[in-house]
């Protein structure tokens, strides 16, 4: 079986982590942990990293401490990962879903104008599979209305615009390190600031809101998001390779791109001015095409597909009977994710497509027979 992910352990992982492991320093105290960050820091170009135990809770700490109390509404696209939306949901705040454009699949900046009431505090942009928002017309629009942006990069690290790192742009950043993502430490998240004061306020709150100059003098509420020395010796090892990695995954995407050229399927849009990840490969199948019937048959043949995230409009927890964004719910039926891992080998990229383009035949056939 192909799957659609698999980490890249191959460097210097397996050293770091039984260096951690030898210190006795397992918890959340180590030097790999604010190695972890500083690195993370001269990565990006953003002036403040701190790490935090998973990709979930850096967006909730943001939140938090961007001071969103109950009824502030934070404008989200409904099209994503539903972490985006819990996190809002668990600050006592209100989602307030947004529609996604056809072309790249993320914020529709028009439609969040629209949704603009006295009550929005904040729009949070979520960087999709490696693609960026259009984050200067963003920008533009929250500074006319005097609002917050948290940028969701959960799947963006290694992403820039105009060439600037994703997270350098909103209030706030948040990323991810899970298995599945360019570079993992299992579980693992990063919260990202240029502002000085924020970057503090993060570090005490993600610490039981301990004063760093007063122990177990707890100024504030806090959490424990803290992340494992063992887990950052990881991330300190993966951060080491990310130019290789990354260019190991967008060979990959290049790939994909050219193969299924004719095929009929349609890939995320990305301007010019942007250097996407190639997180994972994503593509609509064409109008008429069963997804599911799609994703059994490539299974068949020994390769493991994804749907793309499903709106979190029409599922349980935030459902809206109210709302349509025909957008992003036709994304959401039609959007299969490819395998993207950088340890695939071209013939390997090549038999995917082979089979793809394989079973879109026999689909188009059984249509014109029908």
């Amino acid at each position: 079986m192909i799957y659609v992910y698999q980490p890249d352990l191959s460097g210097r992982e397996r050293e770091y982590l039984l260096d951690a492991f030898d210190s006795s320093w397992i918890s959340s105290k180590g030097e790999y942990v604010d190695r972890f960050a500083k690195n993370f820091e001269s990565y990006t170009g953003i002036k403040h990293a701190t790490v935090v135990s998973n990709g979930t809770v850096a967006l909730h700490l943001a939140l938090h401490c961007l001071g969103l109390a109950p009824g502030d509404e934070v404008i989200v696209p409904s099209f994503t990962y539903i972490a985006s939306v819990n996190t809002i949901v668990q600050t006592g705040a209100v989602p307030v879903f947004a529609d996604s454009n056809a072309h790249d699949w993320l914020l529709d900046v028009g439609h969040v104008e629209s949704l603009i009431t006295d009550r929005t505090r904040a729009i949070m942009a979520v960087h999709l599979y490696g693609a960026i928002c259009d984050m200067d017309s963003l920008c533009a629009l929250a500074e006319r209305y005097g609002l917050k942006i948290i940028e969701d990069c959960a799947e963006a690290l290694g992403s820039t615009y105009r060439g600037r790192h994703v997270g350098s742009f909103g209030a706030v950043g948040t990323f991810s390190f899970f298995g599945n993502k360019t570079v993992t430490t299992g579980e693992g998240g990063m919260v990202t600031t240029n502002d000085a004061a924020l970057a503090e306020r993060l570090t005490i709150v993600k610490g039981q809101g301990q004063d760093p100059s007063r122990r177990y003098w707890h100024s504030e509420l806090g959490f424990n998001y803290r992340m494992t020395n063992l887990a950052a010796s990881i991330g300190v090892a993966q951060l080491e390779r990310i130019d290789s990695i990354l260019a190991r995954k967008r060979e990959i995407g290049c790939r994909y791109r050219v193969n299924l050229v004719n095929s009929g399927v349609r890939f995320q849009d990305v301007p010019d001015h942007v250097v996407s990840s190639d997180w994972l490969v994503s593509l609509l199948v064409p109008d008429g095409v069963d997804r599911e019937v799609m994703m059994a048959e490539m299974e068949g043949s020994g390769i493991e597909t994804r749907p793309v995230f499903y709106c979190a409009h029409q599922m349980p927890p935030h459902f809206r009977a109210d709302l349509s964004l025909p957008v992003a719910q036709d994304i959401a039926q039609r959007g299969i994710s490819l395998p993207s891992y950088p340890g695939l080998d071209d013939d390997q990229v090549d038999f995917i497509c082979d089979a793809m383009m394989n079973i879109l035949q026999k689909a188009k056939r059984r249509s014109v027979a029908a």
